[in-house]
């Protein structure tokens, strides 16, 4: 029995009954079930199963229903469903054994239509079998099978509250709210459940406020909730960007003296990182007596959703946690934090990782991969990982488009647009987002307007995203005129869309325009962003308003909390510098917090040309050469800088120099639109 392991196709059919009876040493049928019961592994099972086959004892229903258990509790669904397969006359409790496996593994597909092939071939269903095949149609977004399974409901009649609960969380989760609400309204005696099913509905299908609403009906009417209740209202808080009211709910929970278990701890600190509350979600966090992998995850994620990548990596690496495996959804946040950070070494460490962890497969850290990659401009690596991927999701198909986008390659996100439509997942707004960014990369306004048509034959357009990125369009591509009528026509502006439009007037040189709008803007009470205090600063700067644009930057962080980037800095140090005040603007340079770029500079330098003062321009350029003796963009700054004056002979010797010590600049590239087609120059 040891040494004897049966071939694989003993498991697959009923072997003919012996002739004669077993052994007298045989073990009596308690003995062997618990035998069965005690295998710690497939392998060991197998041998289990190969002597009974040996034996004759195999052709017993209860051990069949037992064997086919047992591989599935070890996670061999295959050999179980091929045990099962071999039962002559299965009866409706072995039928129901195999059901549940299937929803316990959660392969939600496979229980559908198991239960089909169960509703063909028994005539017993009842409310435990229902209620389960409803959560699997729920979980696999199978509608059509579960307006199905809602007429089996119907002809049996009476269904218990399960059922009736698992109707309405199947249509919600499906997207038919509607259809959700209408039996929801039908329940004569609502229990918590049921409330809390069509809440969730509505929070999933982003009506958060009808949740919220319904909530308040649930109170009214003296229904207390539970845990699942508080969850889906935190969800919805996060959603709503409700810091008052999930504070309220976070009072809930403590005043009711509920289980701070995993499932409400991530709820708490989603909710207050979304809020931008990321020190109350580290509070809440450092308060738990006992850290799992959920919470650990759900505090990693928080930081890096909310843009703080240090935090996130510090506590990923902290020793207090070191006995923690990480999954999934844990690497493919670290790997967005390499994104942030534009660590590419650190990213691939995080790869490694995935790999040892045999994460590497998993959906999300796929596409996290191919974010990461794309993000720090390693095209070829992303382009990798996605073509190995056998079985790619929309947001695959859009990472790896993004990625080519922001990388400047818009052709080439196109034509993987073309091969998506083709072969790929239906687009969704993310989609049409980098299309129409693609399209804005290349400065192809036909493209663009060929896309804007298919956005609107797929009714894309009411999506402010999409919206926003056509706006955004017209606006690079020239059409000032046609990047207003979409801002105007638009139903729902959200602030990146008044920023974009404000950033489109600042690439037109409307300044005028771009600082009436911006004007609007606050007095619509809404705050703007980065984006539009570069186009604000860079406006003031080409109309000469050198006093509006340094209170516009000083505004920044003491009304608005937004830290100066580079690029303010930079639209500053031309504000300056057009305006003839050199020696403010390098005053500014030598004492701001960054250190100066060669835009920075370029800025600088461009002032010291337009009024005759290369003295200061010289003086700067040869403190950045001594400074970074190895960026060729200083360089190339100090030669046009000579050249601009006629002083070819001090240009030849910083070009030689720059030449003796290896260093090169990357050449540009410019497009123009002729006759319908694209025409690119080096």
């Amino acid at each position: 029995m040891r040494h004897w392991l049966p071939p694989r196709r003993h498991l697959s059919y009923a072997p003919p009954r012996p002739s004669h009876p077993p052994p007298s040493h045989v073990p009596s049928e308690n003995a062997w079930l618990a035998l069965l019961g005690s295998c710690p592994n497939v392998r060991s099972l197998a041998r289990v199963h190969g002597w009974l086959v040996a034996h004759g004892l195999a052709h017993n229903l209860l051990c069949e229903t037992k064997l086919a258990s047992t591989y599935a509790s070890l996670g061999d669904m295959g050999s179980a469903r091929m045990v099962f397969d071999a039962l002559q006359s299965p009866d409706l409790y072995s039928w129901r054994v195999m059901f549940r496996w299937y929803l316990e593994m959660e392969q939600y597909s496979e229980a559908v239509g198991f239960y089909r092939r169960m509703r063909r071939c028994t005539k017993g269903m009842d409310d435990l079998i229902i209620s389960g095949v409803l959560k699997a149609c729920a979980a696999s977004n199978n509608l059509s099978e579960g307006e199905k399974v809602h007429c089996d409901v119907v002809k049996v009649g009476n269904p218990d509250d399960f059922v009736v609960n698992g109707l309405v969380c199947m249509y919600a989760k499906c997207g038919e709210v509607e259809r959700s609400r209408k039996l929801f309204d039908e329940i004569p005696e609502r229990n918590v459940v049921t409330w809390t099913s069509m809440i969730n509905g509505y929070v999933q299908n982003d009506h958060p406020e009808k949740g919220f609403i319904l909530f308040n009906r649930m109170r009214n009417v003296g229904t207390e909730p539970n845990e699942f209740t508080l969850r889906s209202l935190l969800a919805a808080c996060s959603k709503l960007d409700a810091l008052h009211q999930g504070r309220w709910i976070h009072g809930c929970i403590i005043k009711r003296c509920m289980t701070m278990n995993s499932f409400l701890v991530t709820g708490l600190l989603d909710m207050y990182a979304k809020c931008g509350k990321i020190s109350d979600a580290r509070g809440v966090f450092d308060e738990l007596h006992d850290v799992d992998l959920v919470s650990w995850t759900a505090m990693i994620v928080g930081y890096a959703q909310e843009g703080c990548p240090i935090e996130a990596l510090k506590l990923f690496s902290d020793i207090r946690w070191a006995d923690m495996v990480p999954n999934s959804v844990t690497v493919a946040s670290i790997l967005s934090v390499s994104a942030q950070l534009s660590e590419p070494d650190l990213g691939k460490a995080i790869h490694g990782l995935a790999i040892k962890r045999r994460l590497e497969e998993e959906i999300e850290v796929r596409n996290a991969l191919i974010s990461m990659y794309t993000k720090c401009s390693m095209i070829d690596d992303a382009s990798c990982i996605f073509g190995r991927n056998l079985h790619k999701d929309v947001v695959a198909w859009n990472a790896m488009m993004a990625g080519y986008a922001q990388n400047g390659f818009g052709y080439e996100a196109l034509l993987l647009f073309r091969r998506m439509r083709l072969e790929g997942p239906f687009p969704d707004a993310v989609t049409f987002v980098n299309v129409l960014s693609a399209c804005a990369c290349l400065g192809s306004l036909w493209l663009g307007c060929a896309c804007h048509a298919y956005v609107v034959k797929y009714g894309a357009l009411s999506n402010v995203y999409v919206g926003t990125a056509l706006l955004n369009l017209y606006a690079k591509t020239g059409d000032a005129e046609s990047a207003r009528s979409i801002f105007d026509g638009m139903m729902n502006r959200s602030k990146v869309t008044w920023c974009a439009m404000i950033g489109g007037y600042g690439v037109q040189g409307d300044s005028g325009h771009s600082l009436s709008l911006f004007r609007e803007m606050l007095g619509e009470d809404l705050q703007p962003n980065d984006v539009a205090f570069t186009s604000i600063l860079s406006a003031c700067g080409h109309t000469g308003k050198v006093g509006e644009g340094q209170t516009y930057f000083d505004s920044m962080y003491r009304d608005y909390k937004i830290l100066p980037s580079m690029k303010h800095y930079t639209s500053l140090i031309d504000l300056l510098s057009r305006a003839g005040r050199l020696e403010e603007a390098l005053e500014f340079i030598q004492n701001m917090p960054l250190e100066a770029d060669a835009g920075a500079l370029g800025a600088f330098l461009h002032g010291c040309q337009l009024h005759s003062r290369m003295e200061l321009g010289e003086v700067a350029m040869r403190r950045m050469l001594e400074l970074h003796p190895q960026n060729a963009s200083y360089y190339l700054l100090m030669s046009n800088l000579y050249a601009s004056q006629g002083r070819w002979d001090d240009a030849a010797k910083i070009r030689e120099l720059m030449k003796a010590r290896g260093l090169n600049k990357s050449p540009g590239c410019s497009s123009v639109e002729m006759d319908f087609r694209l025409c690119s120059a080096a």
